[in-house]
């Protein structure tokens, strides 16, 4: 029986041993087998968008993917966040790839340009990447200066028309043309007509160009599908995304379509100008609110971590420089040593919040070149801010003061008269009498006089812990003392 029992045993543990064998191979026939990764570009271009397309590409290089296809379906949105994702696919060592599914305008036309190859759905569109502000309006001649050249280099990196790349950003340039002279034979005479003629010299060959507004002065560029082909700007129309794997040849490997996590979305979320906005002034108006009473509590809590977590955020998309947090530290720490240091609010407390002020509205402006209108936004941006986060600041405060929550807060032991309570505690035989802090009256605090411990309010200045002092005069529960 013994026997039996140890052969019995032996093929059960070769059993698990076999399938353990059967899962590795599996697992590591998975990890040696050719991927593609395809990173979707959708929706508004943000701050939060950068972190995400360098992690993926980051792990396309890890893992040695054949090549990236990026599908592309944007109106655009910030121009520094599409820098920075340029920047990470001209610097990606796997061989990347635009699909534009439907359209790649403004910021998504910078991105497109920046891939090895550009494949566009039939009807789709790309170009009109001129900068504009908030209201719409065209920027300023520094920034389309810099837009435009910015177009024009990653155009040239990837071996396309510089021409085109610049009209679609400034709708002042025209292309190369010249004067042909036209000879009409209408019967006996022969009329001349001089005639402007659009070129441009693609591949070494000189294409007329007649069917793009954008050729002469006063139109921006965009092209549709039929002319970023005829243009060689796009390499091919595809319909779909498994026509874009099987002209590449790469219809029979794994593909590894890559999404936000967690944290990306968290930063995304973060990086909203709304909630940006609101952080900041909450993490401001927490702190100032706090210097007005002795200690530390609620709000310089609640506004040290909302400023925690925009400057966190702000950090990791790259809107805020070291110079940036630096000079928000700085300011933090002069308001500490308000707090903690020097008594009342003075210099200290004045420097603290300019120092902030000044780091916040650097944090409203993007890491590219930015005309008067930029600013004159990023300043009119933390003025509301400010004052809209004091209006919702003392909104929820005063709704906070009737929950039952903040009245057991604040006073647990309250005392009616109806319950027979009076405005005397008996403390009159206290006035004269000496008695030691038992925390810093900055202006008010505890004392202890006797057996007895009392909140008493200092006569004028701040005394500390651990000092005697007199008890001037006692009115209700109202205890004014003086330093000895």
């Amino acid at each position: 029986m013994n026997i039996i029992r140890q052969v019995a045993s032996s093929m059960v543990k070769f059993k698990y041993m076999k399938r353990i064998i059967i899962y590795f191979c599996i697992a590591f026939s998975i990890s040696l087998a050719e991927t593609v990764y395809h990173i979707p570009i959708e929706g508004t271009i943000d701050l939060g968008l950068p972190p995400f397309i360098e992690r993926s590409i980051a792990e396309a290089e890890e893992n040695n993917a054949k090549t990236i296809i990026f599908e592309v379906n944007t109106f655009g949105g910030r121009v520094d966040a599409a820098t920075q994702i340029k920047d990470a696919i001209l610097d990606s060592k796997v061989p990347t790839v635009a699909f534009i599914n439907k359209r790649a305008i403004s910021a998504g036309a910078l991105i497109s340009l920046s891939c090895e190859k550009i494949f566009m759905a039939g009807g789709a569109t790309i170009g009109a990447t001129t900068a504009v502000d908030m209201q719409g309006n065209k920027a300023s001649e520094k920034v389309i200066s810099y837009m435009r050249e910015e177009m024009a280099a990653t155009a040239e990196k990837r071996g396309r028309d510089t021409y085109i790349a610049r009209g679609m950003v400034d709708e002042e340039l025209e292309f190369p043309n010249k004067v042909i002279k036209e000879f009409i034979n209408d019967g006996e005479d022969i009329d001349t007509i001089k005639t402007k003629v659009y070129y441009l010299v693609i591949d070494g060959d000189t294409v007329i160009v007649d069917d793009i507004e954008g050729r002469k002065q006063g139109n921006l560029i965009t092209l549709t599908t039929e002319q970023s082909l005829k243009y060689k700007i796009a390499d091919a129309s595809l319909e779909n995304f498994e026509a874009v794997l099987d002209t590449l040849g790469f219809s029979n490997l794994v593909v590894n379509k890559t999404t936000e996590n967690w944290s990306e979305n968290f930063v995304r979320f973060l990086t909203n100008p709304v909630v940006a906005s609101l952080l900041t002034t909450f993490g401001f108006l927490g702190i100032l609110f706090e210097l007005q009473s002795p200690g530390w509590g609620i709000p310089g809590s609640i506004g040290l971590i909302c400023l925690a977590l925009s400057l966190s955020a702000s950090y990791i998309a790259e809107l805020a420089t070291m110079s940036d947090l630096l000079v928000i530290l700085m300011g933090m720490l002069f308001l500490m040593l308000e707090a903690f240091v020097f008594p009342g609010f003075g210099v200290a407390g004045v420097a603290g919040i300019i120092f902030i002020l000044w780091g916040l509205y650097l944090l409203l402006l993007p890491d590219v070149p930015v005309g008067e209108e930029v600013l004159s936004q990023a300043s009119n941006g933390l003025i509301i801010g400010m004052i809209g986060g004091l209006v919702g600041l003392v909104l929820l405060f005063r709704a906070m003061t009737k929950t039952k929550f903040w009245r057991d807060l604040t006073s647990p032991d309250i005392q009616k008269k109806e319950d027979g309570y009076v405005a005397s505690f008996g403390w009159e035989k206290l006035v004269g009498e000496e008695a030691l802090t038992e925390t810093d009256l900055h202006p008010s605090g505890w004392i202890n006089v006797g057996n007895e411990r009392v909140f008493a309010l200092s006569e004028g200045n701040f005394i500390d812990k651990n000092v005697k002092v007199v008890i001037l005069s006692v009115d209700g529960n109202r205890v004014v003392v003086r330093k000895k």
